[in-house]
């Protein structure tokens, strides 16, 4: 029998072979609009810190006592995430700092007072409550040994000791009033500056890895490390006063929201900020309590608030961010697919185009995953997408996928004997007939490996998605890693792990099914 006509016969043809693949990574998308559907709710968001969750669940807290559905996107990420998240209608409110706002959000507005603030604001259609009653402020400290062998009290008196080594967090060090600011107001000649998440600088400055480390005058770790707060002695940092912002269009939509969030104005002091900051991230990890409780102790106490407390479960958790996580890894992989397949034949049909298509996709594999998160931001955030982070990780996802599959398909292409393209010409075939008919289907299980090394990378990498609050098994990876909660972490790694093994399953699974029986016997000689 020709060995063309025999392959015309196998029933994994290249239109049905991706049909397949695309129904099965997007099954779960219809699943998840349809249990978002007709769910109106006031979004509340919060960065990647205990204090701001813990303010955004006491949001939560009021506006469903008032009556309100409420969701809380907790730890979205940094200011500008969670900044650009709310501009874009993706969170409806969220606790912000005045010095925040002056030197970060509305530095090219230059504002110096609240009201310049408020006017500022306004010109986005967001508006500002007063000062929730306390301050949350930057300050620099170090170990109490060392403070009393180099006899350091001031700001000033860290520069008599050019080789001290300085571990700030990574958004302190690009802040114009964080590390730059700093370093010109006060003359700094120190080179060992290094930049780290806020949670690991803490447990570097104990191991002694670091000597000075940036902090929020709130922070409970201030207390259970024993800390000395260094002077400001030239006043270099402005007041932080805690607020909300939150979008104007709220007092229409919600004003029970906005009238119950009016009742914190004032009622928080420093103290008791710090000691909600110590319940959520205690020196015992048996004393933790969640940021949802210590929200509704704090109410019920000040405010005489009776509210009923429905955390989550493990189980709960888990399931939710595992759909959320598919969604992540079937959006991204899907796409890629649609882009990376034909990228791939272009690249084995024109060899000149292939070395670029193959550069260009090798170069964006070796970017850092953590670079294209960020570097996406900005562009994703000017389209106006809505989803806080997840249309960028999608993105993102989508870029990291395109490399394995554009390479086996451009080798299962490459290599095909040649004595069957001749032989399938000879029948009368045309090029896209022979392409169709013949060489996709004889290169499906190169191709099909590829796909199943992309999804397997995503699923992986979908995880550094909870770093710009894109939800999935990062979320709780990085609460946990915020909280030094050892459980949560596990609660987001080990199903990640097993989501990854079942998916190389599922597609080993597929293989059969997609790969025709002559193929999958060919390969097993």
């Amino acid at each position: 029998m020709n060995p063309a006509r025999s392959y015309l016969t196998f029933r994994a043809g290249p239109i049905r072979f991706l049909a397949r693949v695309w129904l099965l990574v997007a099954i779960p998308q219809p699943l998840a609009a349809q249990s978002a559907n007709g769910q109106v709710t006031v979004e509340v968001g919060s960065k990647t810190f205990s204090e701001s969750v813990v303010l955004g669940e006491l949001v939560v807290h009021l506006g469903r006592a008032a009556g309100a559905r409420m969701n809380h996107r907790e730890a979205l990420g940094g200011t500008l995430v969670v900044w650009n998240a709310l501009l874009a209608g993706d969170v409806d409110i969220y606790p912000e700092y005045t010095g925040t706002l002056k030197e970060v959000i509305l530095r090219d507005q230059r504002p110096e007072s609240d009201a310049d603030i408020r006017a500022a604001l306004a010109t986005y259609g967001l508006r500002m409550t007063n000062s929730l009653g306390f301050s949350n402020n930057y300050e620099l400290a170090v170990r109490p040994e060392l403070a009393q062998r180099l006899n350091l009290r001031t700001y000033s008196d860290l520069n008599r000791h050019p080789d001290l080594r300085f571990g700030f967090s990574n958004e302190f060090i690009e802040r114009g009033e964080g590390w730059p600011g700093l370093r010109s107001r006060y003359g700094f000649r120190h080179s060992d500056v290094r930049g780290m998440d806020h949670a690991f600088a803490y447990k570097a400055l104990e191991a002694g890895d670091i000597d000075v480390v940036d902090l929020y005058s709130t922070d409970a770790e201030i207390e259970y490390y024993d800390l000395v707060v260094l002077e400001d002695d030239l006043r270099h940092f402005p007041r932080y006063e805690a607020v909300f912002i939150y979008r104007a269009d709220l007092d229409e939509r919600a004003p029970e929201v906005v009238a119950a969030i009016e009742r914190l104005q004032g009622a928080i002091s420093q103290e008791e900020m710090t000691q909600m900051n110590v319940r959520v991230k205690p020196q015992d990890a048996r004393r933790r309590v969640s940021a949802s409780r210590a929200a509704n102790d704090f109410l019920r106490q000040r405010l005489g608030m009776d509210l009923e407390l429905a955390e989550s479960t493990a189980a709960e958790r888990i399931a939710r961010h595992t759909l959320e996580h598919l969604l992540l890894v079937a959006w991204s992989l899907a796409a890629a697919i649609l882009v990376a397949v034909p990228l791939g034949i272009l690249a084995a049909k024109l060899p000149a185009v292939g070395q670029v298509i193959l550069a260009v996709t090798g170069v964006i594999q070796t970017i850092p995953s953590l670079v294209i998160l960020v570097l996406l931001i900005g562009p994703v955030s000017y389209l106006g997408l809505r989803g806080a982070g997840s249309p960028t990780a999608i993105i993102a996802l989508f870029l990291y996928s395109l490399l394995p599959i554009v390479r086996n398909t451009y080798s299962g292409l490459q290599g095909i004997p040649p004595p069957l393209g001749e032989s399938a010409a000879a029948l009368g075939l045309s090029p896209l007939a022979r392409l169709r008919l013949v060489e996709l289907p004889m290169a499906a299980r190169t191709i099909l490996a590829g796909i199943k090394t992309a999804a397997v990378i995503n699923v992986g990498f979908a995880t550094l998605g909870g770093f710009i609050g894109a939800g999935g098994y990062g979320q709780l990876i990085f609460r946990g890693l915020r909280t030094d909660n050892t459980g949560l972490i596990l609660e987001g790694a080990v199903p990640a792990a097993l989501m990854a093994l079942a998916v190389q399953g599922l597609f080993e699974l597929a293989e059969r099914t997609l790969v025709s029986p002559g193929l999958r016997l060919q390969a097993g000689r």
